[in-house]
């Protein structure tokens, strides 16, 4: 098969475990190939993916090979394939607007981003590079509360025609009018916000459809999260959560037969610590009644490295956007969204969504 060439925006945690897992599976077979959904997704390996073009903010990635980017601070994801080879791909300097939270400026520069002094290309620019690489799609790993950053390289992919899988909580596949507009071009989207592999929203959903099918009747919940990362750092700023409070909660609301109060819901990053690093734990709790309205309760801790359970599910999320380049799809991919983003199109529930994903993957669906 032909490679998949993908351009990344934001050379983070993320998209150093997503690099590293490409080539980690480089050369194993399918016996060997633990921590993957498919290892051969309709005729595509992972080591059939390359990067051709990447795009930071960050000096201390600019003007770098990505090889070597995904080892610099403030990346601080476990490297599990040190010995990546050159790419030949050097990271270039890209839009900031509001990819740059203020607030991380008191805290020490190995956790946070330092701005690089490089002049900001333009739209045109930007544009351009997408298509001199020959890159097919855009992985947006930008930060929490980029909006307007989400948005401009959204609007960058679509000029440049090619796919959009957007990785982060900014409304982009399950907003109607650009979800036409990349129907238009005839070019898919996959989005938005990526749900990790075996994370604390997935866990809270499957928990949560437990409830619904045993007859639990649920009463009060809340999911807690803290991590290390600049992740974490930028959702100090509570004013950056709205999407990111909103994509997580729904993602729960939407497996239950009736949603919960506001008030008896609580999901949602809770504090940066700093030794966690890439670790993020979750603190779970979910109160209910048996038959008889005998009451229960679930208390559950999950410690996982965020951004390799990330990898896990848009290493997949790439080969099913390349799926729909093939077979001349576009608009937004409303099977594969479901299954592995948190806001996706359309809610379903996740035996649903693992349903409707296998169907697109064997060409039963078209979306």
């Amino acid at each position: 098969m032909d490679s998949i060439r993908i351009a990344i925006v934001g050379v983070g945690n993320c998209a150093s475990s997503l690099l590293q897992g490409i080539e980690y599976y480089r050369g194993r077979d399918e016996a060997d190939a633990a921590g993957l959904m498919h290892w051969d997704l309709c005729g595509y390996r992972p080591s059939d993916i390359s990067v051709v073009a990447a795009f930071d903010i960050d000096a201390r990635k600019v003007g770098k090979d990505v090889s070597e980017a995904i080892f610099s601070p403030p990346n601080c994801t476990t490297a599990f394939c040190p010995g990546m080879p050159e790419t030949g791909v050097t990271v270039r300097m890209g839009r900031v607007l509001d990819g740059f939270p203020e607030h991380m400026q008191g805290y020490r520069e190995e956790t946070r981003f330092v701005l690089a002094d490089e002049k900001e290309p333009s739209r045109e620019e930007i544009v351009r590079a997408l298509e001199d690489s020959s890159a097919e799609m855009l992985l947006n790993y930008l930060p929490v509360g980029s909006e307007e950053a989400a948005r401009f390289y959204a609007g960058c992919a679509l000029e440049a025609g090619i796919g959009l899988i957007n990785n982060m909580p900014v409304f982009i596949a399950s907003d109607p009018a650009w979800a036409e507009r990349f129907r238009a071009r005839g070019l898919p989207v996959i989005g938005d916000d990526v749900k990790a592999q075996l994370g604390a929203t997935i866990t809270h959903r499957v928990l949560a459809d437990l409830f619904r099918r045993r007859g639990v009747k649920l009463d009060r919940t809340y999911q807690l999260n803290t991590g290390g990362n600049t992740d974490f750092l930028t959702m100090l700023n509570r004013d950056r959560l709205a999407s990111k409070r909103t994509s997580k909660t729904e993602a729960v609301q939407s497996v239950l037969d009736a949603p919960l109060d506001d008030e008896n819901i609580h999901i949602g990053p809770s504090d940066y610590v700093c030794w966690q690093k890439d670790n993020k734990v979750c603190f779970l709790r979910m109160e209910g009644r048996l038959f008889g309205d005998v009451p229960m309760q679930i208390d559950l801790r999950l410690s996982v490295e965020d951004s390799p359970n990330s990898a896990g599910i848009v290493i997949d999320a790439i080969r099913c956007c390349r799926v729909a380049l093939d077979r001349g799809i576009g608009g937004a991919l409303v099977s594969p969204s479901a299954y592995f983003m948190k806001h996706p199109p359309v809610q379903v529930r996740d035996d649903d969504a693992f349903r409707m994903t296998e169907e697109f993957i064997r060409g039963a669906r078209n979306d």
